[in-house]
């Protein structure tokens, strides 16, 4: 099982007071990065907000945004904020001071002016109770939006992952008839020179050729990788930095083939199996 770092939630709750909007958005990061924009009057809650992130997010940027509307009812009472709307006041008569024009303030005009009306305050504590609340709901569905764009990249690295079997079977098949080009090119190049080798030094020179140009080794590292690449995209718990360093496993044996590849097919079977790694290396990335 394995987590997407990219997915975006938003979730909202309310009680008699006010309604609380959470949005979350993650995006791939090497580590944990929790960024906030919440009203002033919760930003003592911040260490608070980030351990229940971080319980349930293991990797990636977060950008988590808190907005709240204060509920209206009918018996709600308006108050004006009769200091603001003094200072509106002064600043319409200097105006008009200068510029004859200026029409006197209507009613709507003095409402509309921010500052004016005094607004209902929630309560501190039910606002901090109902936004830990609504936040946990948040968390949940970005969790739930990560697991699901994960199983796509967990199938899409399978498919990758057998592949890579198909193309290390192929070239393990190809190493005889590697071995007999290897030899044919010898002798090939022994009747160019008119020479006739001496057996005894020719075997050992065709043994020491074929271990510096055998990939049984290779092979074998690689079918290694993949059974540990299979495992590791079982468990149950963040194993994106375990796959990085695979693919870098991966790609160290795929660059040692395509160096001492002998003929077409098996450079293109190297170089296939590069494209293949290449491929689960950049969904890796994005992996928790």
């Amino acid at each position: 099982m394995a987590n997407s770092m990219t997915g975006f939630a938003r979730a909202q709750g309310e009680n008699q007071q006010l309604v609380v909007i959470w949005e979350c958005r993650s995006v791939n990061h090497r580590y944990l990065d929790i960024n906030f924009r919440i009203p002033e009057q919760l930003r003592a809650l911040e260490s608070t907000l980030r351990e229940r992130i971080s319980k349930k997010l293991k990797r990636g940027k977060i950008d988590c945004v808190l907005k709240y509307e204060i509920k209206h009812t009918s018996a709600s009472e308006l108050n004006l904020n009769p200091e603001r709307v003094q200072q509106l006041f002064h600043l319409q008569t200097k105006l008009q001071q200068h510029h004859s024009g200026i029409q006197e303030l209507s009613v709507a005009d003095i409402l509309n002016f921010s500052g004016a009306l005094d607004e209902a305050k929630p309560e501190e504590s039910s606002m901090q109770k109902l936004a830990l609340e609504v936040l946990d709901k948040t968390l949940d569905a970005l969790n739930d939006a990560r697991s699901t764009e994960g199983g796509r990249m967990l199938e899409f690295i399978q498919q990758r992952s057998d592949a890579v079997k198909q193309h290390v079977d192929a070239l393990r098949s190809l190493l005889p008839e590697i071995r007999d080009y290897l030899r044919s090119r010898v002798l090939t190049k022994l009747t160019e020179l008119e020479q006739k080798p001496d057996q005894e030094r020719l075997e050992q020179e065709l043994v020491f050729y074929a271990q510096r140009l055998d990939v049984d080794e290779e092979l074998d590292r690689l079918d290694s990788h993949i059974i540990e690449l299979n495992n590791t995209l079982t468990l149950n718990k963040p194993i994106g930095r375990r796959l990085d360093f695979l693919m870098q496993e991966f790609n160290r044996e795929a660059n040692t083939l395509a160096s001492k590849s002998q003929n077409a097919t098996s450079t293109q079977h190297a170089v296939e199996l590069k494209v293949l790694i290449e491929q689960m290396r950049e969904q890796i990335q994005n992996i928790e």
